[in-house]
């Protein structure tokens, strides 16, 4: 039997993971010694046996094999929240194709000691109109109870299916989950419960607090290190049962984990963006198995991936068809046309329709949302003499005009003034194109004299607690008209909202990616559905150029399973995810020309030895081609079968680690 290695973390010293000891494992405990295990090694110049965890296995020895110590022996029980965290982290190593450090930093989040600051996370987002003290009374309707029983049966059982919770807007969701934490809580066992971006769905954080008390813990970007740090030991500690947080809080150290939920499971916040580029849905399955756990996942717009997998029995599938608060029904949605618009000689970003709409809303005290999925004030800025638009000079993108009188680069941030004349050509005749939410928020003003306006973006919400203070006065009532980005319109409740208009509802469906017919018919339905959810009826407006595109029309009609079927036509047409799998691979680099010799010699090198077995599409630049100088190349490969992909992968990244070459280069995977 061939040696084996053992790369050790010693102590799980979070500070320090990239300090990694290889030990020697002994032919007796070779079957033992797994990834993850917690084991006493030989540590210092004393050899004192401390306790460490086991990272990586290796049969080859990175150092001097006479100077390699034995692992001392396995430590009894030693399956704990950080074993099995770090069994996580390799599987992700392997399966997305990082280093195992990236890996580490991942799910053990770095150690730093504060000051203890308990709960003043959470109460710091429970002042304002929606923290009643009060305890909050879940009632279920018929639907509701169904779901809940046959799930805490099929748990009761040992039954662990994954679950998708497919509901309309307003058809509680939330009030399900609630019940069902509570049957696992009664086990004795803890939940993490994931929302896509803690800061836009502040609502849903104050119902669970009034239901389950200060005894929560959450987790989310706004947070410091120190937050963090504490969050996560008060579940290390015991002293948590329910951790609520962003795509991070799967990583809560939980012993007795049950139960996880991820609602709005089709949100893209839900993909890292760093290395190792997971997906927590993926992810959450994997840690679900692996701790005997049961996984549910909701969403009124399920993602083509999830809802194949319910289709194919995968993934249990459960439904709400009907809206929870007695007298609510979904909102009445008119589509305009905007092409008759501007036949009719109306210019405005507000169609006849809508404004006939607002002003009705108006007159009777009730509120409006306005969703524009674009911040700034302008587009981008052109001269109209040479027709040249003033570019960021570190990025392949326009500046965007924002009222300040200032261009900004939406993607490393370099910002300038607006000039008074063309760097190009020396006209004068420079205008902004396009319209962002700063412009939206003006003409409103201009529109509607005298109505109350808050506007909602990154820009307004820059400053933490920005979110809660926008979104405390308009549930307060102090504003009758909320403008914003798509943050608004995800998650939130205002039963005084009876008007939502979408003013350019296809400016999503122009974005170069295949999903982006299902991304605009999520954030249609999504926006449609923040209308009427009280017991005044609600209107919803979609001002659209091509109202025939079908990604338009389901979404008007709330017609999820015409629009599944019409869009898996076209992935499977296309051979697109989920109809395939694909393998997304791209490499960046200071050195335009050296960027795209790898990226040919990588395409080069998979056809020679898979082929016959895949389909290679590029390399093509990215869709921001330069961003901080960095240049971008994008290499496809496609296929039916996942475990081809992740050979591919590891075939690769074999190679690339033994080219000079790619050490001025960086290359990133990502799964779909």
């Amino acid at each position: 039997m061939a040696v084996k290695y053992a790369s050790i973390i010693i102590d799980i010293s979070h500070e320090n993971v990239d300090r990694i000891f290889q030990y020697r494992i002994p032919k007796e405990m070779l079957k033992d010694v797994r990834i993850g295990s917690q084991v006493c090694v030989p540590f210092g110049s004393g050899n004192r046996v401390r306790k460490g965890y086991v990272v990586d296995i290796t049969e080859k020895a990175d150092f001097d094999k006479a100077r390699l110590k034995d692992v001392a022996g396995l430590v009894d029980g030693s399956v704990t929240a950080d074993s099995r965290l770090i069994e996580l982290a390799w599987w992700m190593k392997e399966q997305y194709g990082s280093t195992m450090n990236q890996a580490l930093k991942t799910v053990l989040p770095v150690k730093r000691r504060v000051k203890a600051r308990n709960q003043q996370v959470v109460k710091s987002m429970v002042e304002g109109p929606f923290s009643s003290p009060d305890k909050e009374e879940v009632f279920l309707n018929r639907e509701q109870k169904k779901i809940v029983e046959e799930f805490c049966r099929d748990y009761d059982q040992g039954i662990r299916t994954p679950c998708l919770l497919h509901g309309i807007t307003g058809s509680g969701k939330t009030e399900v989950y609630m019940a069902m934490i509570r049957h696992i809580q009664a086990k004795g066992q803890q939940v993490i419960l994931l929302i896509p971006e803690i800061a836009l769905t502040y609502q849903t954080v104050m119902r669970f607090y009034r239901q389950f008390g200060e005894k929560i813990c959450v987790m989310h970007s706004r947070l410091s290190a120190g937050e963090r740090y504490d969050q996560l030991e008060r579940a290390r500690r015991g002293e948590t049962d329910l951790m609520i947080g962003a795509r991070s809080a799967l990583f809560t150290p939980f012993e007795r984990l049950g139960l996880i939920i991820i609602d709005e499971e089709h949100e893209g916040a839900y993909q890292s963006e760093g290395a190792p580029r997971y997906h927590a849905r993926e992810v959450a399955e994997h840690l679900a198995g692996m701790s005997g756990a049961s996984l549910v996942m909701g969403s009124a717009t399920p993602s083509l991936e999830a809802y194949s997998k319910a289709e194919a029995g995968v993934y249990k599938l459960f439904s709400l068809h009907n809206r929870a608060s007695a007298g609510s029904a979904l909102a009445v949605t008119e589509v305009v046309d905007l092409r008759r618009e501007m036949a009719a000689g109306n210019k405005s970003i507000f169609s006849r329709r809508l404004q006939e709409l607002i002003k009705d809303r108006l007159e009777k005290k009730e509120q409006v949302m306005l969703f524009m999925n674009r911040r700034g004030y302008s587009n981008f800025v052109s001269c109209r003499s040479c027709g040249k638009a003033i570019k960021c000079p570190h990025c392949d993108v326009s500046l965007t005009l924002h009222n300040n009188g200032s261009l900004v680069c939406h993607y490393c941030g370099y910002r300038i003034p607006m000039p008074s004349a063309c760097p190009f050509c020396g006209s004068e005749y420079l205008a902004g194109f396009g319209i962002g939410t700063q412009k939206i928020e003006e003409m409103a003003a201009g529109v509607f004299p005298g109505a109350r306006i808050l506007r909602m973006d990154l820009d307004t919400t820059a400053k933490k607690g920005g979110h809660e203070r926008i979104l405390s006065a308009f549930g307060g009532g102090k504003a009758d008209i909320l403008i914003g980005t798509q943050m608004i319109v995800k998650g939130h409740d205002f039963p005084g909202v009876t008007l939502v208009g979408i003013l350019a509802a296809d400016v999503s469906l122009y974005a170069p990616d295949f999903r982006c017919a299902e991304r605009t018919f999520q954030l249609l339905v999504q926006a449609a559905g923040r209308a009427g959810r009280g017991r005044k009826p609600g209107t919803a407006v979609i001002q659209t150029y091509i109202p025939e595109h079908y990604g338009i029309c389901t979404a008007a009609n709330q017609d999820y399973q015409t629009f599944y079927r019409l869009e898996m036509g076209y992935r499977r047409l296309m051979n697109y995810p989920p109809a395939c799998h694909m393998l997304k691979m791209q490499v960046a680099g200071r050195d335009e020309q050296l960027t795209g010799h790898m990226t040919d010699l990588i395409r080069d090198s998979v056809v020679r030895h898979f082929g016959s077995c895949v389909e290679v599409i590029g390399p093509v630049p990215a869709s921001v081609y330069k961003v901080n100088d960095i240049y971008r190349k994008i290499l496809y490969i496609k296929q039916g079968n996942y475990d081809i992909l992740i050979r591919i992968r590891k075939y690769v990244q074999d190679r690339w680690d033994e080219t000079e070459d790619c050490k001025k280069l960086v290359i990133q995977y990502d799964f779909s």
